[in-house]
């Protein structure tokens, strides 16, 4: 004959008990995952990531070297590359696939562009770091647009100094940032850990082409 085993079926009460706790639990924890997708926002991140493995794939055809480092002669941007942003992005066009993935959907001033011929600095949110070299993994090679050095976000040629108040705007991220690297790994950094990285790229001066 087997044992016999106690067992117990929850009352109601219990059972309503369980129920409130969960539901506690889900509001307590919902915000705050909302929060995080919002600033975080995980399509730009994506984006990056696509933007560094046509990095990747255009520097393996190019002798281990970005389009900031090769001629225009020779099929990169190299002359254009200090005052062209648009060009860099449609020199690896064929890598890039689409130019959607140049926009971030959380900043409100920038519209993704139906194709590379009509790609103009509104279609993009990304900067690109032109000191960047593969040889040094932590250099910094892309990154969201709303990096400042403490003047203020501006287009054109940013430098940025590990004593510059480098860091970020409120908004499209509350107050953080997407950096890639040349290594192809991407981070979302606050403004202490961007600081940071800034610092570890080993540059006295990191050059950012801002949209």
């Amino acid at each position: 004959m087997s044992p016999r085993t106690n067992s117990r079926a929850f009352t109601l009460i219990e059972v309503l008990i369980v129920l409130a706790v969960i539901l506690a639990a889900a509001l307590i924890l919902l915000p705050g995952l909302a929060k995080a997708r919002i600033r975080g926002g995980p399509t730009c991140y994506s984006n990056l990531r696509q933007i560094g493995l046509a990095f990747s794939m255009w520097e393996n055809d190019h002798r281990g070297l970005y389009p900031m480092e090769v001629s225009i002669a020779n099929g990169g941007a190299n002359e254009a590359a200090s005052t062209n942003l648009v060009f860099v992005f449609q020199v690896m066009s064929n890598e890039l696939n689409t130019p959607k993935i140049l926009a971030c959907p959380g900043e409100t001033k920038r519209i993704s562009a139906t194709n590379f011929f009509r790609l103009a600095s509104v279609n993009i949110s990304y900067f690109v770091g032109l000191d960047a070299v593969r040889t040094n993994p932590a250099s910094i090679l892309s990154g969201d647009r709303s990096i400042t050095n403490g003047l203020g976000v501006r287009t054109g040629v940013l430098r940025v100094t590990a004593t510059d108040p480098s860091g970020w705007p409120s908004t499209p991220h509350r107050g953080c940032g997407n950096i890639l690297f040349a290594d192809g790994s991407v981070r979302y950094l606050s403004t202490p850990q961007l600081r940071e990285a800034i610092t570890n790229t080993g540059f006295p001066t990191n050059r950012l082409l801002m949209p």
